[in-house]
């Protein structure tokens, strides 16, 4: 028995974040905390060395939101790409 998938989708979606001022490791701990408390999430990945966070997600993230929660957290985000 074969089982039909049309109009399904399941592709991810990858959300990169270019973010100002994370100094530290509690510094990622922090955008990625805020980003799971937010947002419905796959996984998030923050790097304080490259001033990147990539997020993956079932669906598109809303940039505003994105913006807001991250200035909240005392950062500046710069840029959102979507991948």
């Amino acid at each position: 028995m074969s089982v039909s998938t049309a109009g399904a989708t399941n592709a991810l979606h990858t959300t990169v974040l270019e973010i100002e001022g994370m100094m530290c490791g509690m510094c990622e701990s922090h955008i990625n905390d805020a980003i799971r408390n937010n947002f419905a999430v796959k996984s998030v990945k923050s790097s304080h060395k490259t001033g990147i966070c990539q997020i993956t997600s079932d669906a598109p993230l809303e940039e505003e939101k994105l913006r807001k929660v991250i200035a909240a957290t005392g950062y500046t985000l710069t840029r959102v790409t979507v991948a």
